[in-house]
C-alpha cells in the first residue's frame, strides 16, 4: 500500500466522520495525518516505528493505526462508518464543490441519499433552500454531477500503465508460444483510459486461469468474444481473443481510434496473413505511424507524403523546469533537488517556488526572495557547471497581473505565469485574465494553461488558438505540465503551436524528487500531439537556455 493510498483511507475517515457529526477534533487529526502522510519523503513501508511515530502529525497513536491498516487492509472505524453511509453518500464526496458539512445537510435536511436524486432537486431548485447553497453554487454542483458521471469508470493512463505492461510481460513469459500485446487507449497512451485493452492469441480457460488466483475476481465474455476481467480494486481489463493467422490484423484494427480507423478503412486497405503491423503501412504506401499516434484521420496523410517528424524522447529531456522546494511546497531543499538532477545527468534546474498570493502554498514573501537567491548562488558556485536558475512560479490575479512589482520581477531569471486562485470563469474572463499575463513582458512561460485536473476538475474555458497566436506574438513559451492528472496544455494543440512557432516546455511541476519522473509521462503525451525536441524548451541545452534567456530579458526593457 503506497503513502497515497493510506492517506486516502484517513482523508476518508475523517470526512465521514464530519458527514455523521462525530468529533470535530478527532475529524481534523485523521485530515492533518492524511496531509503530512501524502508529503512524505518516502515510503511508510521502509520505514520503522521509530521514524514513522516520530513524523510531526501522525505519532505514535496514529502511527499504529497505520501499522494496522498495513497489515490488515483495514480500518475498523472507517469501515463501521462506510457501512453506516448509503452508497450515493460517498459518492457525492467525488462531487466537486459538496464538502462533508454540505453533504450532511443534503442527507439530513433533504433526505437525499443519492446522486440521482441530488442532480433532481437542483433541476427542482430544491438545493437554494439550504444555508450555505445558492443558484450558483447549485448550478455548478449540477454540472459536476453531469462530469462525474461522464468520468465514472476511468482511470488515470500514468496510474494504469505499469499494471497493464506487468500483465502483458506476464501472459508472454508464460505462454511464449503466443502472442499478446496491449491495444486500444493504454497503448495509444490516452490522457484517461476506461479499460485496459489487450488482443492475445489465448483461450478463454487460458486467461480464466492466469488470473484464478485473485480471489473474487469475475469474468463477462461479451457479444463480439471480448472477455472483460474485473479484479478488485483494479481497472477492468478487456481481452480480444484471436486466431495467430490475424493478430497483427486485430492488434492494428483495435488500436486506432475510430477517427483513426475510419479515414483508413475509407482510403486503403488492411492485407489479411500478415506478420507485422509495418506491413499493413507498407503494403499502403504509408510511412508506419506509431501507436500513440493514430488519433486523427489529419496523420495519415503524413504518413502519405513523408512528413512525419522524429517525436521527442524522454532521453531529450535535458533540465528540470518548473519544480518547487522547501521554500514553498516542496519537500526537498533546492540542494537536494538540485544534486538530484545532476545525478540524473541533467544539465540545469529551474526552482521556481510559488508567489505571495498563493499563502496556502507558502508563497515566497518579497524578504524571503533575496535569501533564496543567496542561496542559490552559493549552491550554483558548489555545483558548477551544473546550474540552478532563479525563477517563481508567479500567480495571475485577477486583473490578469503578476503577483511582484517589477523590481522584484527584475530579480527573477525567468518567471512562470499561472492562474490558481477563482477558477470559475466564464470565456471571456479567462481569456482576458490570461492574455493580459501573456502580454507582460515578465512573462517567459505560460503555466498549465487551462488549470485542468484531469477526472476531477475542468480546465476553465479558453480560446486556445487565440491563446497560441498571443503567446507567438509575444514570444511567450507553454508549458506541457507533466502531472499525470494534469499533462495540459491538452496535446490536441500542440500541432497548431507548432505551426505557429511557439516553443512548448515539458515541465514536471515537481514538489519533490520523485516528481521528476513526470516528464515521462509529459513527453509520451507530447509524442501523440508530433513535438519534437527542437521545439520543447527544457531540451535545450545549459547554452541555449541561457541563451533563450537573454532574449527574453531583452523584452523587459
Amino acid at each position: 500500500m503506497t503513502n497515497y493510498e493510506i492517506a486516502d483511507h484517513f482523508s476518508l475517515l475523517s470526512k465521514l466522520m464530519d458527514i455523521h457529526g462525530e468529533n470535530s477534533f478527532k475529524s481534523k487529526s485523521y485530515s492533518i495525518a492524511a496531509f503530512n502522510i501524502e508529503r512524505l519523503p518516502v515510503e511508510i513501508t521502509t520505514m520503522d516505528d521509530a521514524g514513522l511515530f516520530a513524523v510531526k502529525g501522525i505519532g505514535e497513536s496514529m502511527g499504529k493505526k497505520i501499522r494496522e491498516l498495513l497489515v490488515t487492509g483495514k480500518l475498523p472505524q472507517l469501515e463501521l462508518l462506510i457501512a453506516d453511509t448509503p452508497p450515493g453518500i460517498m459518492d457525492m464526496l467525488h462531487i466537486k464543490g459538496l464538502g462533508p458539512k454540505k453533504i450532511a445537510d443534503i442527507w439530513n435536511i433533504l433526505g437525499i441519499e443519492s446522486l440521482g436524486e441530488l442532480e433532481y432537486a437542483c433541476n427542482e431548485n430544491r438545493l437554494v433552500s439550504l444555508k450555505g447553497f445558492g443558484t450558483k453554487t447549485q448550478e455548478s454542483v449540477l454540472q459536476n454531477i453531469v462530469y462525474f458521471k461522464q468520468n465514472l469508470g476511468f482511470h488515470l493512463w500514468a496510474e494504469v500503465e505499469l499494471l497493464a505492461n506487468n500483465i502483458v510481460s506476464q501472459l508472454t513469459k508464460n505462454y511464449p508460444d503466443d502472442l499478446s500485446s496491449l491495444t486500444g487507449e493504454v497503448r495509444r497512451h490516452c490522457e484517461t483510459v476506461e479499460f485496459i485493452d489487450i488482443v492475445c492469441t489465448l483461450d478463454e480457460e487460458q486467461l480464466k486461469n492466469e488470473f484464478s488466483s485473485i480471489a473474487d475476481t469475475t469474468y463477462e465474455l461479451l457479444a463480439d468474444g471480448r472477455l472483460v476481467v474485473k479484479m478488485p480494486g483494479q481497472p477492468r481489463l478487456r481481452i480480444l481473443m484471436v486466431g495467430i493467422d490475424n493478430f497483427y490484423v486485430e492488434l492494428f484494427a483495435s488500436t486506432g481510434s475510430q477517427e483513426f480507423m475510419e479515414a483508413f478503412t475509407n482510403n486503403f486497405s488492411i492485407p489479411e496473413g500478415v506478420e507485422s503491423e509495418e506491413e499493413i503501412f507498407e503494403e499502403n504506401g504509408l510511412a508506419f505511424i506509431p501507436a500513440y499516434r493514430r488519433e486523427t484521420a489529419g496523420i495519415l496523410k503524413k504518413a502519405e507524403t513523408g512528413e512525419l517528424n522524429e517525436v521527442i524522447q524522454p532521453s531529450d529531456i535535458k533540465a528540470i523546469i518548473h519544480s518547487h522546494s522547501t521554500w514553498s511546497d516542496g519537500q526537498n531543499t533546492i540542494e537536494q533537488m538540485a544534486k538530484a538532477a545532476k545525478n540524473l545527468g541533467l544539465e540545469y534546474l529551474v526552482i521556481s517556488d510559488h508567489s505571495q498570493t498563493a499563502f496556502y502554498a507558502g508563497g515566497l514573501k518579497p524578504e524571503q526572495i533575496a535569501a533564496q537567491h543567496s542561496e542559490i548562488d552559493e549552491l550554483n558556485a558548489k555545483l558548477a557547471p551544473f546550474k540552478i536558475f532563479k525563477s517563481i512560479e508567479s500567480d495571475i490575479l485577477g486583473d490578469g497581473s503578476l503577483d511582484y512589482n517589477t523590481q522584484i520581477l527584475n530579480t527573477f531569471d525567468i518567471i512562470i505565469a499561472s492562474v490558481h486562485s477563482n477558477l470559475k470563469m466564464t470565456e471571456d474572463k479567462a481569456m482576458d485574465r490570461v492574455l493580459t499575463a501573456i502580454k507582460n513582458p515578465y512573462t517567459s512561460i505560460l503555466g498549465h494553461p487551462t488549470g485542468r485536473l484531469l477526472l476531477s476538475r475542468k480546465g476553465y474555458p479558453l480560446d486556445h488558438k487565440k491563446v497560441i497566436d498571443t503567446c507567438a506574438e509575444h514570444n511567450v513559451v507553454i508549458e506541457i505540465n507533466a502531472h499525470p492528472r494534469r499533462l495540459d496544455l491538452d496535446w490536441r494543440w500542440i500541432e497548431y503551436a507548432i505551426e505557429k512557432g511557439v516553443v512548448l516546455s515539458i515541465d514536471p511541476d515537481a514538489h519533490a524528487i520523485e516528481g521528476y519522473h513526470d516528464t515521462y509521462y509529459g513527453t509520451l503525451i507530447a509524442q501523440k500531439g508530433g513535438l519534437t525536441a527542437k521545439g520543447n524548451l527544457s531540451s535545450y541545452s545549459l547554452a541555449e537556455f541561457e541563451a533563450f534567456l537573454a532574449i527574453q530579458k531583452k523584452k523587459r526593457g
